[in-house]
């Protein structure tokens, strides 16, 4: 019989040539290959250990013992070879694809490479079959001849496409890995850019943790992510800004370690703010003397920004039981850079609102330095403009706003001559216009420091009248900043409740009247409403105010 023309079938890859170890025989694509090439079934040896893996129905059972070694001779040099050879017959050995693992199976075939007479004589070529020379015609004559050169060139074009397969699946390996890499890599990336676009100081380094313990947990194949932030100010230590004064530990998934537990690690690894990455994989988790057993797979790096170390970021235990290594360890150092900034940023931030608070503080103080009848007023004017100002409704950052401009609306105080400022009796109209530069000067005083723009506009105007005759510019009505217009009526109600050299403060009926009286002349008539609305409270938080500046003891009583 005369072999048909080869026609290969569509492209195999390794997927499917893995050997089924329990049957033994080959996957239906190589065998689809080998029969269209061939047109007879192919037994299998390992082509390692020369097992004899599969022998098709209808070929004959040769001992197979005797040529595992050629097998595996083929299979180590991974080229087609005819092992066997006795007129009119051949044994042809393929080696297959390797598959994963570096298993290589051999096809093995015995072909007919003449045709033969029925009464010829096999007794040689029996031997190769393992069988007697009657059986031997017998199964010969049953079989498709293949000529000799035939052999050579169909095998030649098999192992061709043989070849084709490997690289076929050489390059599908690499398009699966370039694959998963750019998802890995696109997937990094993303997580990188949400953390950067929410450095932001209003957001804490606890809220930032959060989310970049939520992407890790999408990139990193671990079971259990942990952030240790650290305090950053002493348990006792008075403080204006909120500061984290104990450590807080965050965490993702299932984290077998506490802050304790990491602490104690670190301590042992006498890790530190410019440390390196720190991981550790069986075999040293295996150790006896590894500290924390239920961590078998660990990677610690610190949050810092150079030498100030904020905190700690770790994950735990592979998610399928494999290693950690320098791609999981360079990301998490790379998230921890950016956490280690963002806290920086944030204490950074705090110290400078620590001393900026702590420089009006001492404002504040030097004017109640100046006049011991008004020590406290600056505080209790700010008290009752955030009370105006709440009531009013302003936002938060108004009511920052309007609170740091009451402490400081009479700033300018302090270039005021003490006799004109302290005198118990009544004012000449040259002395009165001395007073009346304290707006001035106070705006002079902070016109040059940060953060004063927003408290400029009371500093100056908040002695302007409603409906005119205020000073400095005589401004009306709506052009008389808002936030000058709370702290008027504050700054007034204090004054008029408190004693002065000159006399003692006014009763509530007559400071009650006083403004019923003043308002749309003096006074902004929504912030007068707004006034009547409040006056208990305001009253209230007044006389503790004052008995806290007498060093009484007193209950705090805020707006």
């Amino acid at each position: 019989m005369v072999p048909t023309e080869l026609n290969c079938p569509p492209t195999i890859t390794s997927r499917s040539f893995k050997l089924d170890s329990t049957r033994g025989v080959l996957p239906p694509a190589i065998s689809q290959l080998l029969d269209r090439a061939f047109g007879v079934p192919m037994a299998v040896v390992n082509g390692q250990s020369g097992q004899l893996l599969h022998v098709p129905p209808n070929q004959p059972a040769r001992d197979w013992l005797s040529r595992a070694e050629l097998c595996r001779q083929v299979a180590d040099r991974g080229t087609a070879e005819i092992v066997e050879e006795e007129d009119p017959l051949v044994v042809l050995a393929m080696p297959i694809l390797e598959l994963p693992g570096g298993e290589i199976p051999v096809a093995v075939a015995t072909l007919v490479t003449r045709p033969v007479a029925a009464n010829e004589s096999l007794d040689a070529a029996s031997a190769i079959l393992g069988m007697s020379s009657e059986a031997a015609l017998d199964w010969v004559r049953s079989q498709p001849v293949w000529p000799v050169e035939m052999i050579q060139r169909v095998t030649e074009l098999t192992m061709e496409r043989l070849a084709v397969h490997r690289r076929v699946e050489a390059l599908d390996r690499e398009t699966r890995s370039l694959s998963a890499n750019l998802s890995s890599t696109y997937e990094e990336i993303s997580l990188l850019y949400r953390l950067t676009q929410n450095l932001k100081l209003s957001a804490g380094d606890e809220a930032l943790g959060e989310i970049a313990l939520e992407g890790l947990e999408e990139v990193v194949p671990a079971e259990g992510l942990a952030l240790v932030l650290l305090p950053v100010v002493d348990k006792d230590e008075a403080v204006s800004q909120p500061a984290r004064s104990e450590e807080v530990l965050l965490t993702r998934g299932d984290c077998p370690i506490d802050a304790r537990q990491l602490d104690d690690l670190i301590a042992r690894l006498k890790l530190h703010a410019r440390s390196r990455p720190f991981v550790a994989n069986p075999p040293v988790t295996q150790d006896p003397s590894w500290p924390l057993p239920q961590a078998r797979q660990l990677i610690v790096v610190p949050l810092a920004e150079g030498d100030n170390l904020f905190g700690w970021l770790a994950a735990v235990n592979h998610r399928r039981g494999g290693e950690f290594g320098t791609v999981e360890a360079n990301l998490m150092n790379s998230v921890a850079t950016i956490l280690g900034i963002q806290s920086g940023n944030i204490e950074l931030y705090r110290q400078q609102s620590e001393m900026f608070a702590g420089v009006v503080r001492a404002m504040v103080s030097a004017i109640d330095a100046k006049d011991p009848y008004t020590r406290g007023h600056s505080d209790r004017v700010a008290q009752a403009s955030l009370c105006l100002a709440r009531e009013l409704g302003c936002d938060q950052d108004a009511l920052n706003s309007i609170y740091l401009s009451g402490l400081l609306h009479d700033i300018g105080k302090i270039g005021i001559d003490d006799n004109v400022l302290r005198k118990p009796g009544r004012l000449s109209e040259q002395e009165y216009e001395h007073i009346k530069s304290h707006v001035t000067v106070g705006h002079w005083i902070l016109k040059d420091l940060k953060k004063m723009d927003e408290v400029l506009p009371v500093v100056l105007y908040h002695h302007e009248a409603w409906a005119g005759g205020g000073y400095p510019r005589d401004l009306q009505g709506e052009s008389i900043p808002v936030t000058a217009r709370i702290v008027a009526v504050a700054d007034a109600f204090d004054a008029m409740s408190s004693d002065r050299p000159y006399r003692k403060g006014l009763p509530d009926e007559k400071i009650d009247a006083i403004f019923h009286d003043g308002a749309g002349k003096q006074w902004d008539p929504a912030v007068v409403d707004v006034f009547f609305r409040i006056r208990d409270t305001l009253r209230e938080i007044s006389h503790h105010a004052r008995n806290a500046a007498e060093g009484k003891s007193t209950v705090d009583s805020r707006c």
